[in-house]
């Protein structure tokens, strides 16, 4: 072992005049938020998504707000993406008449609040919101979803690939063939150091979870009518009843509820009927300020059978009293305390 101050010669890459990074051997870190900013701007802004079609016209505006974090490491070649990122890009619509006069201008915004590399395997969550709730601008809010959502996605998943391939520290990758004496020679160095460098990254992600969120999914079957449960779920009656404590429930896109006598709190952020319910959801021992988002999608299969899928972001780990079982007990409220009520009390089970 060197003595303090020497250092041991197989443990360090000495800094070169010339400043390279000879084969990436060091950590190599690039910050692509402004990259990331101008790469969803020539993807997504001013896109036309239809131009006529059911005398409907819907273009894509600009990117009202990029926060969050992206970069890129990268050592020895290898890339390590990692990005958070909260998107919210704008959009114009209008629906004419069939003589082409307009019967209603209107904008709106699309909201993509966690684009994390830790769920770059799934698509992100989407909020569509429109100005106008009247019939039309609903017509013109439902034709965003159709064409506009499945649009958005794609792009959000090419930027995805673009940051698994480098981003913009792609170009500055050195690829060299090693010698493989000097390889052989250096193996134990080369094996330990990167043990050293993994282990320290993985206690950093391992931190970064444990202040961080997770994501609950689950599939539920149902013998009934989608409507039906739709229903259940939306009407602070039946809640009432199957959960025996107070609740009070808005139908309205935006508006608010509370469930478990107030318990369980948050609002409305998109609403169809039998198909889709997606909310603002928190608890009251949650950390002030986290909200997660519920997203419930309801499929009949076949008649009187529904299958409905539950995903929920965005769910902090720990609640504001250092408690880590928030991810744990919301899974077993939903599967033990509505779920499994529901078919009790309203004979819904298979």
């Amino acid at each position: 072992m060197a003595k303090l101050g020497e250092g041991d010669k197989r443990w360090i890459v000495e800094d070169r005049p010339d400043g390279t990074n000879v084969h990436n051997w060091h950590w190599s870190e690039t910050n692509c938020l402004e990259w990331s900013r101008k790469f969803l701007e020539n993807l997504l802004c001013n896109q036309t998504l239809l131009s006529g079609e059911g005398n409907l016209y819907i273009k894509i505006g600009k990117i009202n707000r990029l926060d969050g974090e992206a970069y890129v490491n990268i050592r020895k070649g290898k890339i390590i993406p990692g990005y958070e990122l909260n998107l919210s890009i704008s959009y114009e619509a209008e629906a004419r008449d069939s003589d082409g006069n307009s019967i209603l201008k209107t904008e709106g915004s699309v909201e993509v609040p966690y684009i994390s590399d830790e769920n770059a395997d799934e698509d992100p969550d989407i909020r569509i919101i429109i100005k106008d709730e009247g019939p039309i601008g609903k017509t013109l809010k439902e034709a965003f979803i159709a064409k506009g959502k499945p649009f958005v996605l794609e792009k959000i998943r090419e930027y995805v690939n673009a940051m698994a391939r480098g981003g913009p520290a792609k170009e500055d990758l050195e690829v060299k063939k090693v010698n493989k004496s000097a390889s052989a020679a250096s193996a134990p160095a080369l094996s330990n150091n990167t043990k050293i460098v993994n282990e320290v990254k993985k206690e950093e992600k391992k931190e970064k979870r444990k202040e961080g969120f997770k994501t609950i999914t689950m599939t539920e079957k149902f013998s009934c009518r989608a409507k039906d449960l739709f229903e259940i779920l939306m009407d602070e009656n039946r809640w009432k009843g199957f959960t025996q404590s107070n609740a009070k429930i808005s139908r309205e896109v935006g508006g608010e509820f509370f469930i478990f006598s107030g318990s369980v709190t948050g609002k409305n952020l998109e609403l169809q009927e039998a198909k889709l319910i997606v909310q603002q959801w928190r608890f009251g021992s949650w950390p002030d300020g986290i909200f997660s988002t519920v997203r419930l999608t309801f499929e009949e299969p076949e008649p009187g059978v529904t299958v409905l899928k539950l995903k929920q972001t965005d769910v902090p780990v720990e609640d504001r009293y250092g408690n880590s079982t928030v991810y744990e007990n919301t899974e077993t409220g939903w599967r033990d305390h509505i779920f499994h009520k529901i078919r009790v009390v309203f004979g819904f089970g298979i």
